[in-house]
């Protein structure tokens, strides 16, 4: 039977099975010899291997002849050959977590601080206590009387605004270390101290003092309350230099509608500072306790109130003043009245007793503001006769 059969001792010089003519086969490039698959990589981990928790992995690297395998001291294999016990890849994972944390808490610090103004946090500086003064005002003959339409249409007061319309804002505008909201911030507060001080009827006739209280910066509210309290004719201590109040038990409102006038204007004293300054005329219609409503026997009573604010930047955002210097004329009045307390009005037809200001003794104990002050009342500024 015809065909071919191998030499008893193989194709010679390593020519494959019927591939005769010898030389170089045509795939000997695809086939992998000895010495490629020592240089391997990688191997198939041991069934021991896979039982001592490796099993995710199958194959690992083999080290090469100089004992290290690929990215050793970099996470890789260790020297025994081996792949890193699970809690050093845990140990990375958590160092990675932690750096990033802290990344994040830097960046959340960075907009916190943005956030609170392009000048930087708010700094809150002490309250100083307040400056005052109570200027009576006498009339020289007596008060007019009549009932509080008559009154204002025949006094300066006619053309005033009625309530809080009468206390107008300026225009905000940004200074060189405040915006412009939050100069808007301190005339908006300052206006609230005056409506709440010169316009609440619970606050004129002495039920509360509540409102006013909450507007004033925590470290004047002692002497606040002092004042309230145990009201001293020492510049310090006056109730007029803070908030208008009338004797209860002489006088109230005959006309809820108080005549306002005045004007609002703001500077900036320093780069943590802004002062407001406030100069308001306040025109009441009052009656004797005694009197019916609408009767006759009411009267203007006319109240001068220059007010001075300072804001830091801790008062624009908790929306409180401190104040810092009150002046306060009113009438009519007597000179004689004590000006530390409530104010007790010259009613209709009444005279003041004394149009000249108590003498003052310089040796005593008490300050030179101790005494009240007193004026004269333009005869211009109270109603015209009919």
């Amino acid at each position: 039977m015809a065909g071919s059969v191998d030499p008893p001792d193989g194709t010679p010089d390593g020519t494959p099975e019927g591939r005769p003519g010898g030389g170089e086969d045509e795939y000997r490039s695809v086939v992998f010899d000895e010495s490629f698959i020592r240089a391997a990589r990688l191997r198939e981990l041991s069934a021991q291997e896979r039982l001592d928790g490796r099993s995710g992995d199958p194959v690992r690297h083999r080290t090469d002849g100089s004992g290290q395998g690929p990215g050793e001291g970099r996470g890789g294999d260790r020297d025994d050959g081996s792949v890193p016990p699970r809690s050093q890849r845990h140990g990375s994972r958590t160092g990675a977590l932690a750096l990033v944390l802290v990344v994040a808490m830097i960046f959340a610090a960075a907009v916190h601080l943005v956030s609170r103004g392009p000048h930087g946090p708010p700094f809150d500086q002490p309250a100083q206590p307040a400056r005052m003064s109570v200027v009576a005002l006498a009339p020289q003959g007596p008060v007019p009387g009549g009932t509080p339409a008559e009154l204002y249409t025949r006094a300066p007061a006619a053309q005033h605004r009625t309530g809080a319309a009468g206390v107008t804002l300026p225009p905000a505008r940004s200074t060189a270390h405040f915006t412009q909201s939050q100069v808007l911030a301190a005339l908006s507060t300052a206006k609230d101290y005056l409506v709440q001080s010169s316009l609440d009827p619970d606050v004129l006739s002495g039920s509360t003092d509540r409102p006013v209280r909450l507007l004033l910066d925590p470290d004047q509210l002692a002497q606040f309350d002092r004042s309230l309290d145990r009201p001293a004719a020492d510049g310090r201590h006056t109730v007029g230099g803070w908030l208008v109040r009338f004797d209860p038990d002489r006088v109230v409102l005959a006309d809820p509608e108080v005549r306002v006038h005045g004007t609002l204007g703001y500077t900036e004293t320093s780069a943590d500072e802004l002062e407001v300054v406030s100069q308001h005329t306040f025109t009441y219609a009052l009656r004797p306790v005694s009197s019916d409503t609408g009767a006759e026997d009411a009267s203007l009573f006319t109240v001068r109130r220059e007010l001075r604010f300072h804001f830091d930047r801790e008062d624009l955002r908790l929306h409180r003043a401190e104040l810092v210097t009150s002046s306060l004329w009113a009438g009519p009045l007597d000179c004689a009245a004590d000006l530390s307390g409530t104010l007790s009005p010259l009613l209709a037809g009444q005279r003041a007793t004394s149009t000249t200001a108590p003498a003052t003794d310089p040796y005593g104990m008490a300050p030179a503001s101790a005494a009240p002050a007193c004026a004269a009342l333009a005869p211009d500024a109270q109603p015209t006769p009919p």
